[in-house]
């Protein structure tokens, strides 16, 4: 048990599956939430890590000090509400000071009922989650603190409040998140009103607006569909490349996703998988994937590209990663190597996980952080050019002859 264990009513209570103990001041909404605690290390772009599902059932800690100075607005979501369990900074911005805000961050949580927790030290928080790796965890605010008979809860009674929420790994939550009906985003910029160069099937398993949009400005079209769509449904979109996106869960338990990439690799449809869409990818491939001690999560994050030998700073979010060999070309292990031959393509430079996968003899490929930069550094942008590559130059009249020939 911590040392930080006196609170009262007015406090808000962060309490550890460990039984760390932390007191701070309610921030956003009072009341009791409960889920994985992770943390970010992004100075920038709090609403879209908000309002990006891949943080849906998790606690967030920001690292950075000072949180809210800008506000919030309605162009900067990266999807229709904040999806986070609970929100921890150590100092909330006091006043809001943006030419494009049109509210408070604190305001927009109370107003959406996220639960958070403030003045506290962040910095101790985010050590012990490094050391002992991220767990479950609680916040507790208002008259989550009390008891029926109105007296404050103890920390033990807390404490399995805390120990009753379910660990991530072995959660399924794509479906949770993903949108319920197809919807397309069309060619926009330069190719704004024009014929689409390609049409993208891209697969919701929790994606951010800012994925299809980075495709759009490209010239594609894109269609973005459930995460229940068949693979007959989806052929009939007649797509030019196939889309998996990022999302929340262990990829362990996508089993019924694995099965449409694979599909999706057996038509000779292009391949394009970011975050989850990788790790199902590996998975599809025959590889296994495995939980981090603490993830990937900010946009600070440098990737080495070893198909050009760049370091690229990306934006992260993830907490699980495959497990495939680094630094050799290797047959897929599914069926005898049916898909042919594959590499490592990035790595990261901080601890050599793997994070991007080249498919030599199948047109697929993937990454596991964030090309899309919502919010984040533009280093990575080229890979939607890659995958518009890879749609050229394996166009949809040759898939159709091939299969004419068989």
């Amino acid at each position: 048990m911590s040392e930080i264990a006196n609170y009262g009513k007015d406090d808000a209570v962060l309490v550890l599956e460990d039984g760390q103990v932390y007191v701070g001041e309610p921030y956003g909404a009072h009341g009791a939430t409960t889920g994985e605690i992770v943390f970010a290390t992004g100075m920038t772009g709090y609403q879209e890590t908000l309002t990006d599902p891949s943080y849906d059932r998790q606690i967030v800690v920001q690292t950075f000090p000072h949180i809210g100075d800008t506000g919030v607005n309605h162009e900067d979501p990266e999807s229709s509400r904040i999806w986070v369990a609970g929100y921890i900074v150590r100092e909330p911005s006091p006043n809001v000071s943006n030419w494009r805000a049109e509210g408070s961050l604190d305001g927009d949580l109370e107003a959406n009922g996220i639960v958070g927790l403030a003045d506290i030290d962040t910095r101790k928080l985010v050590r012990h989650l490094r050391s002992a790796g991220v767990m479950r965890a609680g916040i507790f605010s208002g008259d989550a603190l009390l008891g029926e008979d109105g007296r404050l809860k103890t920390i033990d009674e807390l404490l399995d409040a805390v120990k009753a929420t379910p660990q991530m790994q072995g959660l399924s939550l794509y479906d949770e998140v993903s949108t319920k009906e197809a919807y397309t985003i069309e060619p926009c910029g330069e190719f704004e009103g024009k014929e689409p160069l390609y049409t993208v099937a891209a697969v919701d398993l929790g994606i951010k607006a800012m994925t299809p949009h980075r495709m759009a400005e490209r010239g594609c079209r894109v269609h973005v569909v459930p995460s229940t769509i068949t693979f007959e449904e989806l052929t009939a979109l007649n797509p030019d490349g196939v889309f998996f996106s990022n999302g929340p869960g262990d990829p362990e338990q996508a089993g019924p996703e694995v099965e449409l990439l694979r599909k999706v690799l057996d038509a000779g449809y292009p391949f394009f998988g970011i975050c989850f869409g990788n790790q199902l990818l590996g998975r599809a491939l025959g590889f296994g994937t495995y939980k981090l001690k603490f993830g990937h999560r900010g946009i600070n994050q440098p990737v080495k590209d070893l198909t050009t030998g760049k370091v690229e700073v990306t934006a992260h979010n993830h907490g699980f990663a495959v497990d495939a060999p680094i630094g050799e070309t290797v047959d897929a292990p599914f069926e005898n190597g049916k898909y042919g031959k594959v590499f490592v393509s990035h790595i990261d430079l901080n601890d050599d996980v793997v994070e991007g996968l080249q498919c030599v003899d199948i047109p697929a490929f993937s990454v596991q952080y964030h090309p899309e930069a919502a919010a984040g550094p533009h280093d990575a942008a080229y890979l939607f050019d890659r995958f518009c590559d890879l749609m050229k130059n394996n166009p949809r009249d040759s898939r159709a002859d091939s299969k004419e020939g068989k």
